[in-house]
């Protein structure tokens, strides 16, 4: 299959393009400066500019692209870009699959956020979606994004993903200094995935022709923040007792620091109804994983 590919550059855009390469799969990826070999193709996502060659040429466009959650200072200007590099570009890539001829799957990255501070309630796919909250209404705007090109009939995947583990290398830096810990309470639910079943449940979905609307793309057992650290603190030999008080997350998030101590217990029910099976069901596994 041939994949159009935004935000292929980034920690899980990498990973995926990798996977397909290995399983004998053609990737284009979007790039917004100038391509560099016939495997790149310019966009400018913000003047609605690209190659649609390129998207009719594609069994699937996909978007990863979108500035990176971890920053400092969360400025309104920072807000606004946080938002449109994500609602934006996937706006533009679901406008360019309506229009074109063959109308490729789309499949759009999103997030968690939309469901809110739950408690211990398990998310399902069929979960309200309405937390009243910055991340909260940029997850239902980057879905809303996606709805030309369901409209004109293309089968559109959007992929509500949990926290990757494998993105937090530097926490363990933290750990391994002794001054690892919950964050908060610890009570909140923190919902995750490896890596290596992210890119595995991308790929379903991406290749599926049954697969389509929205996906839990989070592992089947989740635990606590508390729980969280101890499982790592364990795995590193290092004590996991020290708290990351909530004075310290909206001195470095500021505005959307309460969003980032929401419980959110997400359950993968549309994945594991397609029969996908997870090689790291457990946080042990996905810790190991993260840690190999």
């Amino acid at each position: 299959m041939r994949f159009l590919i935004a935000g292929a550059s980034g920690f899980l855009g990498t990973a995926w393009r990798d996977h397909l390469a290995r399983q004998g799969h053609e990737v284009v990826r979007l790039v917004r400066g100038e391509p560099m070999s016939a495997n790149e193709s310019h966009w400018d996502p913000y003047a609605g500019d690209l190659d649609r060659s390129q998207v009719e040429a594609a069994d699937v466009v996909a978007n990863l692209a979108g500035a990176p959650l971890a920053h400092w200072p969360w400025t309104e200007s920072y807000r606004r870009t946080f938002r449109e590099s994500r609602v934006e570009t996937t706006r533009t890539l679901a406008e360019a699959v309506a229009a074109s001829d063959r109308r490729p799957a789309l499949v759009a990255q999103n997030g968690i956020a939309g469901y809110g501070d739950r408690g211990a309630e398990p998310l399902t796919e069929e979960s309200a979606t309405d937390a009243d909250t910055f991340m909260g209404g940029v997850t239902r705007d980057w879905q809303a994004a996606t709805q030309p090109a369901a409209d004109a009939g293309a089968r559109v995947v959007v992929l509500r993903t949990a926290v990757v583990l494998d993105s937090l290398r530097p926490l363990i830096l933290v750990f391994k200094a002794g001054l690892g810990g919950p964050v908060g309470s610890g009570e909140q639910y923190f919902s995750t995935i490896s890596l290596t079943d992210w890119v595995r449940a991308v790929t379903h979905l991406a290749t599926n022709e049954g697969s389509s609307g929205a996906y839990n793309i989070a592992a089947p057992e989740q635990t606590t923040s508390a729980e969280f650290a101890h499982t790592l603190g364990n795995a590193l030999h290092r004590p996991s007792r020290v708290p990351v008080p909530a004075f310290v997350l909206n001195t470095l998030a500021g505005t959307i620091s309460s969003e980032l101590l929401n419980s959110t217990r997400v359950e993968p029910a549309r994945l594991l109804a397609e029969g996908f099976g997870f090689e790291h069901p457990t946080l042990e596994s996905r810790v190991s994983a993260a840690l190999a």
